[in-house]
């Protein structure tokens, strides 16, 4: 990429334990790999003050508030007065989320279902779009969000870490969705996402860390960080025969565009 080129991790996790000793380090490295911005997505709302710190040592960073669908244990009767406060007590908080369904690692689809609704009313209530996490979940996740926006209460938001099929992209992009592709665009095998990258409409993407998670080839196995997003950004750039830094210029675009980002 040109030294102009600007990126945005739209979605990682750098609260977590692992990146406690060199952060600093972790930051240089993002800051030097062009990453002007980052999203940092929360799964539960004990997260929600360590967030709130990161985002005051790192001014480059916007955070959202959500409960993951695997983490549906922490969710209570309070939960979405916590987070309505939380986003109302801080411009940086962006969005809700990261929230969704898993059918991937539990089968609790009811109880997931649950968890989620509360918090796209929320994102309808405070006019923010919603960080999407969906895996072998498809099919009930298009339904819910069908009846909303038949009802007008569909919020925008964006389909994270995205592993499904073209036909099921499709099918979310009608809906007004963003896609974002991670690592998982890099590994030789992901089929199904090389062809979603080919086709996603050039102001509807955006890519993602999803750091410490899934790390882009050639350091698979290894923690992600947010300076890695370049390496997102280049696969997707191949897979579209495209410059890089127009993807990195769109993706951007996007990012802010979805986030209202400054």
């Amino acid at each position: 990429m040109s030294p102009s080129s600007t990126l945005i991790d739209s979605h990682c996790h750098i609260v977590f334990r692992n990146f406690e000793e060199d952060l600093e380090e972790v930051a240089t490295r993002w800051r030097e790999a062009g990453v002007r911005a980052l999203l940092h997505a929360c799964v539960e709302p004990a997260e929600i003050p360590a967030i709130r710190s990161l985002a005051d040592r790192f001014p480059e960073m916007r955070y959202s508030v959500g409960v993951h669908p695997l983490d549906t244990q922490h969710w209570s009767s309070d939960t979405v007065d916590v987070l309505r406060q939380a986003a109302l007590d801080d411009p940086r908080v962006v969005a809700i989320g990261e929230l969704g369904l898993d059918l991937f690692r539990d089968k609790n689809l009811e109880e997931q279902l649950a968890v989620l609704r509360p918090q796209l009313d929320l994102a309808v209530e405070l006019n923010l779009p919603v960080i999407v996490h969906c895996r072998d979940a498809a099919e009930p996740m298009l339904e819910e969000l069908r009846t909303r926006r038949s009802e007008g209460l569909c919020p925008a938001g964006v389909m994270h870490c995205w592993g499904g099929t073209p036909e099921e992209m499709h099918a979310f992009l009608d809906l007004g969705f963003y896609i974002s592709f991670s690592g998982t665009v890099t590994f030789p095998k992901a089929f199904a996402t090389h062809a979603c990258a080919e086709q996603v409409p050039e102001d509807r993407f955006l890519v993602e860390t999803d750091c410490p998670f899934l790390a882009p080839v050639p350091r698979r196995g290894k923690r992600n960080e947010p300076a890695f997003v370049a390496s997102v950004a280049s696969r997707v750039a191949d897979l579209r025969g495209v410059d890089v830094d127009r993807v990195a210029a769109v993706t951007t675009s996007n990012a802010r565009r979805l986030f209202k980002l400054p």
